[in-house]
């Protein structure tokens, strides 16, 4: 899985700083070389010795950091590094990492080095709860980094919560999900995406709309930009953090969506609709708050068709242009789907049930087929949406190819 790859492993000062070492063997095992910087709250729990035993190699720590030698340790090793991991990180490491803060060891290479980065918490349920470490942990993921989310489970403290470490195997497991080595396979490609469900108005306050998370788009839009695309993700309101290094585009109904796609897609090269776009609309909008009165016990609704947005894309689209398509269905979802790709003139389609409850809308999850214009299909196994995502973007970048 790392095979030939630099990690370097950052252990801070937490109780749980005992299985770093554990951590340290089972990406050896994955066939990475490792190298261990030990913060000093963390010398407090576990001895650097016992990391230099295990990965044959010195340990930096805040007592080696500056020598009177010539090295710049922090900036050598943050060259050297693959990928840095802190874990596990405590609440004070993180509100560190996420301001910028190069005041020891383990902040200054984190700050210097390029490479992918992720943070692995572990402390009290309250420290981890707390608002000041969610705003750390939101801007750690702002500017990039992967914060894997602490297991539920006793404490040190004698009581359950969560904020426990995650063992090191599922750390390793999820270290494998994660796009941390993306081939750059659309460097230079402009990629527009959408995400999200859109919103048609009744009145100020009330909306028709659907059950999209917006996950898979998001998904889809980060594995873009970490293939080396320039990315512009399209989103209907959707709670979730922006991906970093993509341009984000606010709209809410499926008019304003249009107008976003058909402005910037002659500048494209792929087009991903992700988004779950309304069918219909009202005919009319109150300009004020519906108001429910003694005699209206029932309210009648005219809706119209909303823009095709995929038609109207057909209709202009180049050569070399790639649109990928996304059908949500509950019946015939390999026959809806080849329909769709038919009639909308894709060079792929993305099918998946959404009437199962483990996957589709809302979950982390998904499983699709996928669809291409010569009948061939493909279903992957059930698994997490960002790896549906990586699949994804490996396709366009084939298809790209071959245009």
């Amino acid at each position: 899985m790392f095979e030939g790859k630099h990690i370097t492993l950052i252990v801070s000062g937490s109780v749980a700083s005992y299985k770093a070492a554990t951590l340290a063997r089972e990406l050896q095992r994955a066939g990475a070389q490792v190298r261990v910087i030990l913060t000093t709250g963390a010398a407090q729990f576990v001895t650097a010795a016992t990391f230099a035993a295990l990965t044959k190699t010195t340990v930096l720590t805040d007592d080696n950091w500056w020598q009177a030698d010539g090295q710049i340790r922090h900036i050598e090793w943050a060259d050297w590094t693959d990928l840095l991991i802190a874990a596990p990180a405590s609440a004070n490491l993180m509100a560190q990492l996420a301001n910028g803060l190069a005041n020891d060891a383990a902040s200054a290479t984190w700050l210097a080095t390029a490479a992918p980065k992720v943070v692995v918490p572990a402390m009290n349920t309250h420290m981890w709860q707390a608002p000041a470490t969610q705003r750390n942990r939101q801007q750690l993921m702002t500017d990039g980094a992967h914060v894997l989310t602490p297991a539920t489970g006793v404490l040190a403290e004698g009581y359950s919560g969560q904020g426990r470490f995650l063992a090191p195997a599922e750390i390793v497991r999820q270290l494998a999900d994660l796009p941390l080595f993306t081939p750059q396979t659309l460097a230079g490609k402009r990629v527009i995406v959408t995400a999200g469900g859109t919103r048609e108005r009744l009145d100020p306050v009330r909306f028709l709309t659907n059950d999209s998370s917006g996950k898979m788009g998001y998904a889809v839009a980060a594995a873009a930009q970490q293939a080396g695309a320039k990315v512009t993700l399209i989103t209907a309101p959707t709670g979730l953090s922006a991906p970093s290094g993509v341009d984000i585009v606010n709209i809410q109904s499926t008019t304003e969506l249009a107008t976003a796609v058909l402005d910037r897609f002659p500048n494209a090269d792929v087009l991903v609709m992700a988004a779950a776009v309304a069918d219909f609309q009202p005919v009319t909008v109150a300009d004020q708050k519906i108001k429910k009165t003694a005699d209206n016990d029932e309210m009648v609704l005219t809706l119209k068709k909303t823009p095709d947005i995929l038609k109207q894309v057909a209709a202009i689209k180049q050569p070399h242009q790639v649109t990928v398509g996304f059908a949500a269905e509950t019946q015939a979802v390999l026959a809806n789907g080849q329909k769709k790709l038919a009639d909308k003139q894709l060079d792929l389609l993305a099918a998946n049930d959404v009437s199962r409850q483990d996957i589709g809308f809302n979950s982390d999850d998904n499983q699709v087929t996928f669809i291409m214009p010569d009948g061939v299909t493909d279903q992957t196994p059930k698994t997490s949406k960002r790896v549906i995502a990586q699949a994804l973007v490996s396709r366009v970048a084939t298809i790209l190819a071959a245009k």
